[in-house]
């Protein structure tokens, strides 16, 4: 009978197979990565918004500004729509998705013991939260905004800081999805 209450756990045996057993219980993995991507999207955050600030002031109904020749200008574009201005009457969706990519985001970090992981969340975490500000705050309205994009290059889209660090978590996230590392440290072979 002592066997198959330690066996099963009943409250008889609750307490003293604890201290017998303490190889059975889960161990610790490390400690949270949660700072590691809370700085690294506050710090995408604070660079795309301080960017966004200054194209506004400095470089909106103005001549675009050559960086590289041809190659590359930055040039101050309201963008309403998505990739490649895309979806100009979905803004509200658009604003509704990086809502439901922040909570995402904050709901995984609970579970996150990888470093590289949370790197690449907090680009797509800050990147979304400057891209949501300004559909947020900017005109044509709450929700409606478009969003500052002056970063282009020759032959391709406009984009901003924002959107730069959302693509580069977006590939990191794939890079480890395929090296088998998950968010919580462990490393799965398929």
């Amino acid at each position: 009978m002592a066997e198959a209450e330690s066996v099963i756990g009943t409250p008889d045996s609750s307490g003293a197979d604890e201290a017998a057993a303490p190889e059975e219980r889960p161990q610790p993995k490390g400690k949270r990565k949660i700072a590691a991507l809370l700085v690294v999207a506050l710090l995408a955050y604070l660079l795309d918004l301080g960017s966004k600030m200054l194209v506004v002031a400095k470089l909106e109904g103005r001549q675009p500004i050559n960086v590289i020749g041809d190659l590359l200008r930055f040039e101050a574009v309201r963008n309403p729509g998505a990739a490649f201005g895309m979806g100009e009457a979905f803004t509200i969706i658009f604003t509704c998705i990086a809502a439901v990519v922040i909570v995402v985001i904050i709901r995984l970090a609970r579970k996150l013991y990888s470093l590289p992981w949370a790197i690449a969340l907090g680009l797509l975490l800050g990147g979304a939260l400057g891209n949501l500000t300004d559909r947020i705050f900017r005109s044509p309205g709450v929700f409606e905004g478009a969003v500052v994009d002056f970063i282009a290059p020759a032959h391709f889209a406009v984009f901003n800081l924002a959107d730069s660090a959302i693509v580069c978590g977006g590939i990191l996230i794939v890079l480890l999805s395929f090296r088998g590392l998950d968010p919580d440290g462990t490393v799965h072979k398929d």
